[in-house]
């Protein structure tokens, strides 16, 4: 086990109609102005936004609204959020959203306390000093942002999808309804549990060995995540399994899956060159796609990590567990109606070179991970994924 620090400072406020308290709850803490952030239509066809500007004007919290945040939040709107943080001298960003919401909100809270523009944390070329809190009431359960310390933009004029990590950026605290995610559409909901279970299997290939505390809560992680995942998808409205995938989306990005590993997050760099590129790819779909062409391309870096896996998520105790753990992978995306091809999200073999340039700077450098991937090899993994 390496040597590690572990910090998770995110108050977390878990259960039923909790998102009324907002106002009560940031008064209690002293805030007085804050800037509402959130995605586009979904919160107010499930009433949220009435809920939230209700229970703020009770308390006599001001706050300006910035709407819009896309799939694959943009630094546009996080350069207009960071103008408006600015020129209201707001004092917090209260993100009303999932995973988009709240990175928008973690960069505009960066960009609000800096002459600098927003975009050279992502860029990394310099990292933040301070920056103003941010509050969240999560509305999906998928990318963890709620207690990561992560926060990932797209440039489009570039092209570029990048994060930088910081713990300044962990959220002070979320507010967790599960019931708020009811109405997540299947597909979202599907994408949200490759995501949950991604953050924590990058975590757990790595090249640390015996971890015993560490693997043991990343396989239970792993086995509730499915579990909770096919119930959810047969009954949008199962609460208790909304609940285990909210609580679980959460603690697979704060870093309890990790502790004393080593992170790559390979499969992660390698899908942000996908979505960077094609916007219209949704991130958890990229991920089904690579995440299967990475383990069969890896597979033999792995084995023991395979044979533990396959054991105790899949009771696969055959000869080729390794072979068969990955397919069960497979089979579980498939009933999950994730894609598992390139082809199907429209991307084929004549844009593999330009992704693969793209991915390795022109050749130039490789991708970081247990085994470092050069260009021949990502254009191997975009071959197997095809």
């Amino acid at each position: 086990m390496n040597n590690f620090e572990f910090i998770s400072p995110t108050k977390i406020i878990f259960g039923k109609d909790e998102e009324n308290r907002i106002g009560e709850i940031l008064k209690k803490e002293g805030y007085q102005k804050i800037l509402l952030h959130y995605g586009q239509r979904s919160i107010f066809k499930i009433g949220l936004y009435d809920k939230v500007v209700k229970s703020l004007q009770d308390n006599n919290i001001s706050y300006i609204e910035l709407g819009g945040v896309e799939p694959n939040p943009k630094i546009d709107l996080v350069r207009k959020g960071v103008e408006i943080a600015k020129r209201e001298k707001v004092e917090l960003v209260l993100a009303v959203g999932g995973g988009s919401v709240i990175d928008s909100s973690k960069a505009i809270a960066c960009g609000a306390l800096t002459t600098d523009d927003p975009w050279c944390f992502n860029a990394h070329e310099k990292m933040p000093q301070t920056t103003l809190p941010v509050g969240v009431i999560l509305t999906i359960s998928a990318a963890g942002s709620e207690l990561s310390n992560s926060c990932v933009i797209t440039n489009p004029e570039i092209h570029v999808k990048n994060g930088f990590n910081s713990d300044l950026i962990r959220p002070k605290f979320v507010i967790m309804n599960p019931t708020l995610t009811f109405s997540v559409s299947p597909f979202q909901t599907a994408c949200g549990i490759v995501d949950i279970l991604m953050h924590t299997l990058e975590r757990y290939f790595s090249d640390v060995d015996d971890l015993i505390f560490t693997d043991e809560i990343a396989l239970g992680l792993i086995k509730s995540v499915i579990i909770a995942g096919k119930r959810v998808m047969k009954d949008p409205y199962d609460y208790n399994a909304r609940a285990s995938l909210m609580i679980a989306s959460s603690f697979s990005h704060n870093g309890l899956t990790g502790l004393g590993s080593k992170l790559y997050f390979t499969v992660h760099k390698l899908e942000h060159i996908i979505s960077g590129t094609y916007d219209r790819v949704a991130h958890g779909a990229g991920l089904s796609i690579l995440f299967l062409a990475w383990a069969r391309y890896t597979k033999e870096i792995f084995i023991d990590k395979w044979k533990k896996l396959g054991h105790n998520v899949f009771a696969i105790k055959s000869n080729t567990v390794v072979d068969q753990t990955i397919d069960a992978f497979e089979q579980l995306f498939s009933e999950l109606k994730m894609p598992i091809r390139l082809s199907e999200e429209k991307i084929f073999s004549d844009a593999f070179t330009n992704l693969a340039n793209i991915a390795t700077a022109n050749k130039t450098k490789s991708i970081i991970g247990v085994k470092e991937l050069n260009y021949d090899d990502i254009m191997k993994i975009f071959t197997l994924a095809k």
